[in-house]
């Protein structure tokens, strides 16, 4: 059984933001509406190559330098550091192309002018798609999911959300790593690294690990699972240059179960009311699994 438990010091949102591509830079928010799938606007659309295989900034650093805004209608900016932006509207109408998602083999294709602007900034034949409104992507039962959750384009469930405390404590880390093998420590680690939806200032570092849910102002959320981190967190977002942090420090303390750890993963609980919407300054009531005892 569930219960809430109020934290010595209230747990509080930071900072949000919203990924509309997934792999390439988001927008923050002040408020993001919250619907089945997480925020509005976030990671609803994706980069695939000729065949439909979704390419990511593991394979393409350059996807990190490029940013989406997300826009009304679920509509998206696409900006880059040289050259014009492009607007790109769902294209509800386009027949549906063979894209390879774990959980959905289809999506819709954006058209050429967006293809073309994709391509020419990463070098190779790219195309860009939108998950639509009908599609189902349910959340795996191995990753946590329950039948009638579905997900964004996501990697495993619709809202990632890092802790302040958390940061830090693995910036210290990773400091002490360096300082042991004679290496000068870089500048800290951001949260950028992670790409949380949402960040939180409060409680003790890795609290968040013990959380079945969340209520985040007046919306609940269940856990699904402690994220496990891959090779892109050490991807610098400036440069496109990787390096061996924060893998190496979390493999040293943050390893179980063969994979590391930080952030977790929330569905929205449904059904969700309408309107719902988290801002920053939100309080954050996470729900702990009661002592059986």
């Amino acid at each position: 059984m569930a219960g809430r438990v109020t934290p010595a010091a209230p747990v509080r949102v930071t900072s949000l933001t919203a990924y509309p591509v997934k792999s390439l830079g988001g927008a923050w928010l002040a408020a993001a509406e919250v619907e089945e799938r997480g925020l509005r606007g976030d990671r609803r659309w994706a980069v695939v190559d000729p065949d439909g295989t979704k390419v990511t900034a593991r394979e393409e650093h350059a996807l990190l330098g490029l940013r989406a805004k997300p826009l009304p209608d679920g509509a998206v900016r696409l900006l880059s550091p040289e050259g014009d932006p492009i607007e790109v509207a769902p294209p509800r109408d386009a027949a549906p192309v063979a894209v390879r998602f774990s959980g959905q083999d289809e999506a819709r294709p954006a058209g050429a002018e967006a293809d073309a602007w994709l391509s020419e900034r990463i070098g190779r034949p790219l195309r860009l798609v939108w998950q639509d409104d009908e599609t189902h992507r349910p959340i795996r039962p191995e990753m946590g999911g329950l039948a009638g959750e579905r997900n964004s384009l996501s990697d495993a469930a619709p809202l990632h959300v890092t802790s302040e405390a958390s940061l830090r404590r693995l910036n210290d880390w990773v400091t002490e790593t360096a300082l042991e093998r004679g290496e000068q420590p870089g500048e800290p680690l951001g949260h950028d690294r992670f790409r949380p939806n949402v960040v939180v200032e409060g409680g003790e570092p890795f609290a968040e690990d013990s959380w079945v849910g969340a209520r985040i102002g007046d919306v609940p959320f269940r856990a699904t699972m402690v994220c496990d981190r891959c090779v892109m967190t050490t991807i610098d977002r400036a440069t496109g240059e990787s390096a061996k942090e924060p893998i190496r420090s979390l493999a040293r303390h943050r390893t179980w179960a063969g994979a590391t750890w930080f952030g977790i993963r929330l569905t929205p609980v449904l059904p969700i009311a309408s309107g719902a919407v988290i801002r920053l300054g939100d309080e954050v009531v996470p729900l702990l699994a009661q002592d059986p005892g």
